[in-house]
């Protein structure tokens, strides 16, 4: 974790975004990182927020210790006394969540689960600063020619990979995907480029209904809209669609409902957006239906590739256009106005990133 004492003996500090507890993010002067043995220590250059920190951000009263932003690429700029020196100058995405804290050899990550890591070292902050410490493993090598947004999109795309992994998706099969925030549309994308037919999106906001039919989606219609489901019937005989992936998660369960009508008897529905309100859920149907409920959060080792390879891979593909959807980007010290943006779509933004030079 950051040595506050060894930075104070030094007199070295970053500046990061910390959110104050009263409905800001502000910008501190923090202590810098100290690799240790297998770290490495990362110049940001950018950091996306998601949609996850919104809602974090809504629901906390306490300030934060630590700077938060977990979708984060950069330049190795420092190396731990163990930690090979021919990573310095590397331009990474950085696995901040699993990997990056993982000890490597418990059950989970000899199986390459990293998330679930038995021995996780501890949060030293993320992305919102100047630097980030994660250990060496954690950080994937991206090409010279993948900018800085998408660098700071290969932790998006990486957890829809993993989702649409995780519902067991086979080529040409039908798919709901609900929500267009980051994760619908990093969804789209992925299940698009891993084979799927038909993609039913539902998109709130003009802006997303666009960029997800831009990305490959086929239909998409406002949540709202009673089409939408008699659609799905029209081009799946009658049956609805043979998976559904819900990314939008919240405080309400109508995303839910939504995803067990519009699939098919015997169908799989995957869990991608993080509900922060406990809910009470009517089970029968789904269970009449017989449907499989799959929950999926973040990425790991899937047919012996880490999602993040997956994701690099999309990504640097030159006729690959996920990096349209960052929509608007700020500095660092301009965080609380990014965080508004980001939150506000009716300025027409999608992605919200932080860039630093």
């Amino acid at each position: 974790m950051w040595s506050l004492d060894q930075s104070k003996k030094d007199g070295m500090s970053m500046k990061a975004a910390l959110y104050n507890g009263q409905d800001k993010m502000e910008v501190q002067e923090c202590p810098d990182p100290i690799p240790d043995a297998y770290d490495v220590i990362v110049k940001v250059k950018a950091t996306g927020i998601c949609g996850s920190d919104l809602l974090v951000y809504n629901d906390k009263e306490e300030a934060d210790e630590l700077p938060a932003g977990h979708e984060v690429t950069g330049e190795i700029v420092d190396t731990g006394s163990s930690t090979d020196k021919n990573l310095l100058g590397k331009r990474v995405a950085i696995e901040t969540i699993g990997q990056g804290r993982a000890c490597s050899v418990c059950w989970y990550c000899r199986t390459g689960q990293y998330k679930h890591c038995q021995d996780l070292t501890e949060n030293d902050g993320g992305g919102f600063a100047e630097y980030i410490k994660r250990k060496a493993i954690g950080c994937y090598e991206i090409a010279d020619s993948m900018s800085w947004e998408e660098g700071a999109l290969v932790e998006p795309l990486a957890v829809s990979i993993h989702g649409v992994k995780r519902g067991l998706m086979q080529g040409g099969e039908s798919v709901v995907i609900l929500g267009s925030g980051t994760i619908g549309l990093t969804t789209v994308m992925a299940a698009r480029r891993l084979g799927a037919g038909k993609i039913f999106v539902t998109a709130r906001h003009p802006q997303q209904a666009e960029m997800a039919l831009a990305l490959g989606a086929d239909y998409a219609y406002n949540p709202d809209d009673p089409q939408f489901n008699q659609v799905i019937l029209d081009h799946t005989e009658g049956r609805g669609a043979d998976m559904a992936i819900e990314t939008v998660g919240g405080n309400s369960d109508a995303t839910l409902l939504q995803s067990i009508e519009s699939t098919r008897a015997q169908g799989r529905i995957v869990i991608l957006g993080g509900f922060r309100r406990r809910l009470a859920f009517d089970w029968l149907n789904p269970l009449i239906k017989e449907q499989s409920i799959i929950f999926s959060l973040c990425y790991g080792l899937t047919d012996g590739y880490h999602d993040y390879e997956t994701a690099i891979s999309i990504l640097s593909d030159n006729e690959t256009n996920l990096n349209n959807i960052v929509t608007h980007k700020y500095p660092l010290a301009s965080i609380q106005e990014a965080f508004e943006c980001a939150y506000d779509k009716s300025k027409g933004s999608i992605k919200v990133q932080i860039h630093q030079t």
